[in-house]
């Protein structure tokens, strides 16, 4: 399974970015989190997540908090 750190959270509006372990930046939803909150994220964790599409492109999805 890929992991990456958050890169960028926009907490208000229930989204963020991942950094990929290739250079990728791929979208995530917040209903896309899962073991934590949205709100228990933080730019720069640790995460692991899978691939999938949405209607812009690849994303994240079951994102899932490795470590600080």
């Amino acid at each position: 399974m890929p992991q990456g750190r958050i890169k960028k959270l926009v907490a208000d509006r229930g989204f963020g970015f991942v950094a990929g372990d290739r250079g990728d930046d791929l979208f995530f939803h917040y209903s896309s989190v899962s073991g934590v909150t949205f709100e228990e994220l933080r730019e720069g964790d640790v995460v692991e997540y899978e691939v999938g599409h949405g209607q812009k492109g690849p994303r994240a999805e079951n994102v899932r908090l490795v470590g600080p």
